[in-house]
C-alpha cells in the first residue's frame, strides 16, 4: 500500500506551488510591461511576452488565460502600486512629511518601473476602455478621500489652501512625465538615457517645487 504524505508534507508543497506561481506570475507581469509598452495591446502577442519572460506560452495561458486578462491583471496591478503609498495621507500625519512620501514612491515607480506607466498611459490615451470602471471607483474614491484630509489640513492652517484634488493631478503628471515621455527628456536634457543620478536630481526638483506650491517646506536632508 502507498504510504500517504503527512499534512506538515502537504502544507509544504502547496507553499512551495504557491512561491513557484508568484515568482512565474511576476516575471511574465515584468515582461508583459515591457511589450506592452514597445508594441501596444494590439501590436503585443502572448508569443512576443513569452520569449520575453523566457517561459514557455503555456505558462501564460496556464497562469492568465488570455492576452486581454494578463492586461487587464497588469493596469490593475499598476494602479494598486500607485495607490499604496497615498495610504499615509491621514489626518494626524504630517502633511509635510506625507505629501513628500508619495511623491517621492510616485517618482521611484517611475524609474524602477517606466513601462508600466506607459502601458497605463497608453491605455488612458485611448479612451480608458479596460479601465475606466476603475478609475471612476478606486481611484476616484482614494482621490476624495485624501483631498477631504487635505482639505482638513487647510481648515487646520496646515498647509497653504490649494485644490486637493487637482494637487493630485499636478502630482501625477509632474512624476509620471519621466517614464512616459522619457524620449522628450533625455532629448532635452542630450542624454541617452536618465541615469539614477538623473531620475535623482529630478525627485529633489519635483519635492522640493510642490512642497513650496503647498506652503509647505522641504525636510532638510
Amino acid at each position: 500500500m502507498q504510504a500517504r504524505s503527512s499534512p506538515s508534507t502537504d502544507v509544504s508543497d502547496d507553499a512551495s506551488k504557491g512561491q513557484i506561481r508568484q515568482a512565474n506570475e511576476a516575471v511574465i507581469l515584468a515582461a508583459a510591461e515591457r511589450v506592452f509598452a514597445g508594441a501596444g495591446f494590439a501590436g503585443a502577442t502572448m508569443a512576443a511576452i513569452a520569449e520575453a519572460s523566457g517561459l514557455p506560452k503555456a505558462n501564460l495561458h496556464y497562469y492568465f488565460g488570455s492576452k486581454q486578462a494578463l492586461y487587464r491583471t497588469l493596469l490593475a496591478r499598476t494602479l494598486e502600486d500607485w495607490l499604496l503609498p497615498a495610504q499615509g495621507i491621514t489626518l494626524e500625519a504630517d502633511p509635510r512629511a506625507a505629501i513628500e512620501h508619495y511623491i517621492r514612491a510616485k517618482m521611484a515607480l517611475s524609474a524602477e518601473r517606466p513601462h508600466a506607466s506607459k502601458v497605463f498611459a497608453n491605455e488612458l490615451l485611448h479612451g480608458a476602455p479596460v479601465v475606466k470602471n476603475l478609475l471612476a471607483t478606486e481611484l476616484s474614491d482614494m482621490v476624495q478621500a485624501k483631498a477631504a484630509v487635505m482639505n482638513g489640513w487647510i481648515a487646520a492652517g496646515r498647509m497653504a489652501a490649494v485644490d486637493p484634488v487637482h494637487l493630485f493631478f499636478t502630482i501625477w503628471a509632474a512624476t509620471q512625465t519621466y517614464a512616459d515621455f522619457d524620449v522628450q527628456v533625455c532629448a532635452v536634457l542630450g542624454l541617452p538615457e536618465l541615469t539614477p543620478q538623473d531620475h535623482a536630481h529630478a525627485t529633489e526638483h519635483v519635492v522640493s517645487l510642490i512642497l513650496r506650491g503647498c506652503g509647505l517646506s522641504q525636510h532638510c536632508a
